[in-house]
């Protein structure tokens, strides 16, 4: 390279030799020319000489002013020569040019990743050193990304900047109204590449993806059960802290999900949105209007491989197949018998405790199991209900 002035030349050489000679004298930074220090010392004293003559804003360097005046004219000179997109700074063009050539200049010296932005890689190092520079002024959360702590601010304002143009609700996330505007068109972007399935979020496809591939990522720390979705996980766990953080507003019960609270509570109001679309019968759960229904189809889904008999309800099904393993997985605390069935460890502890909740409304007889009740009840109605079919 050749220069026209002898400074010109003194100033590239410090390119070679690294030389910084002019130092600002607040902090430790030092620059290879003077304009810099000088342009560097207003990041100190906040001054911004170079006014914009169409809005108010002010700027500290030149080149900034120049690159702003562009938001205001639409100027966008810097072309790309591959595509045809032009950007208002050289710096967004060379960034943008690195989507074509996949250059990835900036390395990461822990692992073994590469970014194309600066900024990316810096937040990056931030996933080793654990560095979150971003405090919340409300609450005591820090984010590692200035853009997390702007999204985390919402929960406090409210704030819900994005509007949906066709209903009226907003959100306080871009993607979140993304997501939304598919209710009203109906796109279902995400296919699965196994099934004809589609869906309108990615992480909606992951999760069914997984009801194929069997995995099953959220692992318990506390017994072998592994789950497709961290919600399931965070469900499970309640088993073992015996949490049950939705509470009835009308009784003392509490339960660990919140669609057993929703079912509870209809208790309460006798509200039964299940109908039967053959009989005037409703019901309380979806679940059992689905076992009701199979009471007109005849359909039997759960068969056993051991003999020929089929069942309607997966729980008559459970019992059934107990009668060929011969488990008994109910015992009694007291003494050392097992059973097959929850019932019958129920009926069985009555001897124990003597608890006769079968009370006769005629005599003063109580008993320890309905089917007592009600043989007992016949020696007052003289019923007679079991009739010999041999001619005396």
């Amino acid at each position: 390279m050749s220069f026209a002035v002898r400074g010109s030349l003194k100033e590239h050489k410090r390119v070679h030799t690294g030389e910084k000679p002019y130092a600002c004298d607040v902090c430790d930074k030092s620059f290879s020319q003077s304009s810099n220090l000088t342009g560097h010392r207003r990041t100190h004293t906040g001054e911004k000489p170079y006014a914009c003559d169409v809005c108010d804003k002010s700027f500290g360097q030149p080149n900034n002013l120049t690159t702003h005046r562009r938001t205001h004219t639409g100027g966008k000179p810097f072309a790309c020569d591959v595509c045809d997109k032009s950007f208002s700074e050289n710096g967004s063009l060379t960034v943008h040019k690195r989507m074509h050539t996949g250059e990835k200049p900036y390395a990461c010296d822990v692992c073994d990743k590469s970014f194309s932005v600066s900024d990316s890689l810096t937040i990056h190092r931030r996933t080793h050193t654990g560095e979150k520079p971003y405090a919340c002024d409300v609450c005591d959360k820090s984010f590692s990304e200035n853009g997390n702590l702007t999204k985390h601010k919402r929960i406090h304002t409210g704030e819900k900047p994005y509007a949906c143009d066709v209903c009226d609700k907003s959100f306080s996330l871009s993607h979140h109204l993304m997501t939304h505007r598919r209710t009203h068109t109906g796109e279902k972007p995400y296919a699965c590449d196994v099934c004809d399935k589609s869906f309108s979020e990615s992480g909606s496809l992951t999760k069914h993806q997984r009801t194929h591939t069997g995995e099953k990522p959220y692992a318990c720390d506390v017994c072998d059960k592994s789950f497709s979705i961290s919600s399931g996980l965070t469900t499970h766990k309640r088993i073992h802290t015996g949490e049950k953080p939705y509470a009835c507003d009308v009784c003392d019960k509490s339960f660990s999900q919140p669609n057993n609270l929703t079912t509870h509570r209809r208790t309460h109001t006798g509200e039964k949105p299940f109908a039967c679309d053959v009989c005037d019968k409703s019901f309380s759960e979806n679940g059992s209007l689905t076992v009701h229904k199979r009471m007109h189809t005849g359909e039997k889904p759960y068969a056993c491989d051991v003999c020929d008999m089929s069942f309607s309800e997966s729980g008559s099904f459970t019992k059934h197949q107990r009668t060929h393993t011969g488990e008994q997985p109910y015992a009694c605390d007291v003494c050392d018998k097992s059973f097959s069935q929850s019932s019958n460890l129920t009926t069985h502890k009555r001897i124990h405790t003597g608890e006769k909740p079968y009370a006769c409304d005629v005599c003063d007889k109580s008993f320890s199991q309905s089917s007592n009740l009600t043989r007992h009840r016949r020696t007052h109605t003289g019923e007679k209900l079991y009739a010999c079919d041999v001619p005396m």
